[in-house]
């Protein structure tokens, strides 16, 4: 059995790891146990943010992997939730589909990056198709499993109350049913495209990835930890909010 621990207790455990875990980096920089040419130490990241902030490059790389991210999250999402849906509740479709979706499925998104580029260029487009086409499979399968999962004594009861149409049921029985695993899928997708997004842009596509792709160039592996923490800063946001849309959408639930 597990032990339970207080919230606040929580946060001061994660905290005291937080401080171990760069208090022994930093002195195994500072003793030479790692190399500091390979590896910076945490104190040097600090003034390496600084020196990014006041020449700009952190504010515009963040607005660039921003508009990246959210389209490619958007239409990732709604094409994957939406097509999962339909698959769950249309047998005709989720067997036409199947065949496709078992070729599809195990390429990951990092494949498409030449297709991206061949077909959109090295622009805002290419960097959304890959982070797009990373999102919607996991949306695509949540929506699928959570739709499949509806019990179907709900069918049923929604026919008997003159809602057995394709829409009746998708509004009155389907949506608020499933909808614990489709939120459950958009937040794995939160994740997932943020990884996508380093990726789609490592190929030279402005951003956090090619921010990133320059400092490694140069050796400044400062720079290359500072939009590492940047990136996870911005996932933990971007959580917490869904967190709260979350809560909101599913307050029906005890």
């Amino acid at each position: 059995m597990r032990d339970k621990v207080s919230f606040s207790t929580k946060w001061a455990l994660g905290l005291t790891g937080l401080i171990v875990f760069f208090g022994g980096w930093e002195a195994a920089v500072r003793t030479g146990l790692l190399p500091s040419g390979m590896v910076p130490a945490p104190s040097s990241l600090g003034p390496a943010w600084l020196d990014e902030v006041r020449g700009g490059f952190w504010q515009q790389a963040i607005l660039d992997s921003l508009h990246h991210y959210l389209l490619g999250l958007l239409i990732g999402s709604v094409l994957g939730a939406g097509l999962g849906i339909l698959c769950g509740m249309v047998a005709v479709v989720d067997g036409l589909l199947e065949g496709i979706v078992r070729l599809l499925r195990p390429v990951p998104g990092l494949a498409w990056v030449p297709f991206a580029i061949l077909w959109f260029g090295l622009n805002t487009s290419g960097a959304t198709f890959v982070i797009a086409i990373s999102v919607f499979w996991i949306n695509f399968y949540a929506a699928h499993s959570a739709v499949r999962g509806v019990d179907p004594e709900l069918y049923e009861l929604a026919a008997a109350f003159g809602h057995g149409s394709f829409f009746g049921r998708l509004f009155k029985v389907v949506l608020p049913a499933a909808s614990p695993g489709l939120m459950s899928g958009l937040r794995t997708g939160l994740g997932q495209g943020w990884m996508s997004v380093v990726a789609a842009e490592l190929f030279g596509v402005p951003g956090i990835g090619a921010r990133m792709m320059q400092a490694s160039s140069l050796l400044a592996t400062d720079v290359v930890v500072v939009y590492m923490l940047t990136m996870a800063l911005l996932y933990a946001v971007t959580d917490f909010l869904f967190g709260f849309v979350r809560k909101r959408v599913l307050r029906w639930q005890p």
